[in-house]
């Protein structure tokens, strides 16, 4: 059997499954969330652990005598995690969606020399989310905390060294940090220098890189014996959340979208070489199955449509009746969702626009499809980036967004894409538990391409497959250029 773990912003999952993908266990956990007004979004790590003690029990207790040869760990991105001497963790971790960074961002990339220079030297430009403007924050707002870092770690590295002892970081989930060059894959001395004054303080902080196909080491007898696990079971590298769910949807190879609806949202698609966006908007990250996985992250998805259905009084389960029984464009209503700032575009302080409102499409139903559109329209101005032109044929709708036929449907009409949902719906959870499988067989001589293993273990729902209705394909047309145009008028031709 191979375990899959996902330490989400909301809660820890965990998925058990056998050589062919089949589900045999399941567990849930919750953790809290700090929240301030700065726009700090903070996690204690300590939280994750306890979710996983119980997510892990809940799994392995489905599936009795079941032996565990492999787990694999996903992640939340970009959240920074730094311990002391004492391997001890010096404060809360500040999460992907924490905004309070967005001036030491602007100041990392100025020290950069610009957006064009960060480009050239590490293939990537920093946004607020990742992880270098936190150690900057951290330099600037608690220096006696920073002067403590000993070891600096993403949250699946943190769950990692829990499980195994070992401070260890791979390709794909580093590529969000903003101090690694995407193309080389090694950490940049030279963005570190930027932040710490060339004292060398932080790099010496940094876990050792591995590749995707390697097992970093057993999990310790004592967190064994504590999860029900046998203690020969070794561990993948693991990798973000974003590059979990891109294996867990069989998107290993050229030509896969995957787009994910969850808190936040995600498109993405594997690509054999390293993508170069002169816009700075596609985050070109490595994958966590030996390629690239170029994509776009907007900070507000169902978060939006959750808060929007509660204000109106209305639950999850009214959704789809709110879509289908209103018209493309909610009858002129345009939704900015930027309730949390926004990511793609760079918007860190913006806020949420309602326009277009008028006596007869001030309707509760309008403005739930409002927010839905808002949100969808979003995700796809990022899908348009990273294919550069070319249209999609199929995309795997993942996340909490997905449950819905009806969203489905908007965005097969939007796209003019067949949108598929795999079987497994914790995307994340199987990704890593693949990925496990696969250093696994390596380790064990008997490798087997991540291709071929999602060939066997992901699987497609023939009820959740929605096609796009070209009737409506012009409608979403002018009601997303509806949307272009207000972002450009209140936010892209403005200093936000």
């Amino acid at each position: 059997m191979f375990l899959g773990i996902d330490c989400g912003t909301q809660g820890t999952k965990a998925l058990l499954i056998d050589e062919d993908g089949k589900p045999r266990g399941r567990g849930y956990s919750r953790h809290p969330l700090i929240e301030r007004e700065t726009g700090a979004r903070e996690q204690e790590p300590q939280w994750w652990i306890d979710a996983l003690r119980d997510a892990v029990r809940q799994a392995v207790s489905q599936a009795p005598g079941a032996k565990v040869v492999a787990l694999g760990v996903s992640g939340q991105q970009h959240g920074l995690v730094v311990l002391d001497e004492g391997m001890q963790v010096i404060r809360p971790a500040k999460l992907w969606n924490d905004t309070e960074t967005a001036p030491q961002n602007a100041e990392l990339i100025e020290r950069l020399g610009g957006s064009a220079a960060c480009l050239e030297k590490i293939g990537i430009v920093p946004l607020t989310g990742y992880t270098a403007s936190k150690l900057l924050w951290l330099k600037e707002k608690e220096p006696e905390n920073f002067n403590r870092i000993r070891h600096i770690l993403l949250p699946h590295d943190y769950l990692n060294f829990w499980l195994t002892g070992n401070f260890i970081a791979e390709y794909g989930d580093a590529s969000g940090t903003a101090f690694f060059d995407v193309r080389s894959r090694e950490w940049s001395a030279e963005v570190l220098a930027s932040i710490d004054g060339g004292t060398g303080h932080l790099w010496k902080a940094l876990p050792k890189l591995f590749k995707s196909e390697d097992v970093i080491g057993q999990i310790r007898p004592e967190v064994a014996a504590e999860l029900g696990l046998s203690p020969d079971c070794v561990v993948s590298t693991g990798g973000g959340d974003n590059m979990m769910g891109a294996i867990g949807t069989g998107n290993v190879r050229e030509g896969v979208v995957t787009l994910s609806l969850g808190t936040s949202s995600t498109v993405y698609s594997f690509c054999e070489h390293p993508v170069a966006d002169t816009t700075g908007s596609v985050a070109p990250f490595c994958s966590s199955s030996g390629g690239w996985l170029p994509l776009v992250c907007t900070m507000n998805a169902t978060n939006v449509v959750t808060q929007t259905l509660n204000t109106l009084g209305k639950t999850v389960e009214y959704l789809d009746s709110a879509l289908a029984t209103t018209r493309p464009g909610a009858d002129g209503l345009t939704f900015l969702p930027f309730l949390n700032g926004e990511r793609t575009p760079d918007l860190p302080r913006a806020r949420g626009t309602i326009s277009g409102i008028s006596s007869t499409n001030f309707t509760t139903d309008n403005l739930i499809r409002a927010a839905v559109e808002g949100v969808s329209f979003g995700v796809l101005r990022g899908l348009d980036l990273i294919l550069d032109g070319r249209k999609p044929t199929v995309i795997f709708a993942i996340g909490g967004g997905a449950r819905s036929r009806e969203w489905r449907q908007l965005l097969a009409d939007a796209t003019g894409a067949a949108i598929q949902v795999p079987l497994e719906e914790e995307a994340g959870c199987l990704g890593a538990a693949m990925q496990a499988m696969y250093a696994y067989l390596q380790a064990k001589g008997a490798p087997e391409s991540m291709a071929a293993i999602a060939d066997r273990c992901v699987a497609v729902s023939e009820q959740g497959k929605q096609v796009p209705q070209s009737h409506r394909g012009e409608a979403y047309r002018e009601a997303m250029d509806r949307y272009e145009r207000l972002l450009q008028e209140l936010y892209l031709h403005k200093d936000c």
